[in-house]
């Protein structure tokens, strides 16, 4: 069993043995905000499924931070059999990256930026729409790096509701949240394997054009309870529910 107490960094490749080196913000974060030192071990990710406990032979600090490590033991984690990937409406402000925070704790395996038409932010093709995906998808690893995930969640480029539909046409089931349906998340047969397309909406709501046109592919309307939830927690409660309804946590 992995020591569940070493801190994780992110490289773009995970040797199968002996040394490799750590480099860039990670090695910066290791030497600067950690402070490893030599003979200390830390847990190398390649974000994909692949890991390895690893000890610290030498420390370069500085702007060109860099970390000599000795392997010692590498291993994969494999995808669970039944994946859930998330559409998250924009929101507004730092809610959709906290969205994305939580989720991604949660087990969320993909994250779909949706252009939702109550959503307040609009995230327009450009500078600004370049900077907010950047901005999600550096939560994301950071919130997989906390939660200890072996996979860091793909962002994708956002979508719109004709885009989403097709996605969800692909998908072995497709859930939308909705607080005003008769429907229970509990009422759904889930499949053992496959993918679950969540479908989270803004803060004003999912409007009833959209709700057609996700129904037309597949879509079920459910509510998770009683209570109305903010978009940015949405899917992490969600994903809880899914995660003791199935195999995911097993």
């Amino acid at each position: 069993m992995p020591d569940t107490t070493l801190p994780v960094f992110l490289a773009e490749s995970v040797p199968a043995s002996g040394r490799t080196v750590l480099d860039g913000e990670e090695a910066r974060h290791a030497a600067t905000v950690r402070r490893l030192r030599v003979g200390e071990r830390l847990i190398l990710s390649d974000g994909a499924g692949g890991l390895a406990r690893c000890v610290v032979d030498a420390v370069q600090p500085g702007r060109d931070a860099l970390l000599t490590l000795t392997i010692e033991e590498r291993w994969t984690e494999e995808p669970p059999a039944l994946r859930v990937v998330v559409a998250q409406a924009l929101a507004k402000g730092d809610r959709g990256e906290l969205a994305v925070e939580l989720a991604t704790e949660a087990g969320a395996d993909a994250i779909v930026p949706w252009r939702a038409a109550r959503s307040v932010a609009k995230w327009d093709d450009g500078g600004r729409g370049d900077k907010a995906l950047a901005r999600w998808r550096t939560t994301a690893r950071a919130a997989a790096k906390q939660a200890r995930r072996a996979h860091v969640p793909d962002v994708t480029e956002p979508v719109g509701t004709r885009e989403l539909a097709g996605l969800a046409a692909t998908m072995s089931l497709v859930i939308v949240l909705e607080s005003d349906v008769p429907d229970r998340l509990t009422d759904l047969t889930l499949p053992d394997a496959g993918d679950i397309l969540l479908v989270v909406g803004p803060e004003g709501g999912i409007t009833d054009d959209e709700l057609h046109t996700l129904r037309e592919a597949g879509a079920r309307a459910v509510r998770l309870g009683t209570t109305v939830l903010r978009t940015s927690t949405a899917a992490a409660v969600a994903l809880g529910a899914l995660g003791a309804l199935t195999t995911r946590w097993q």
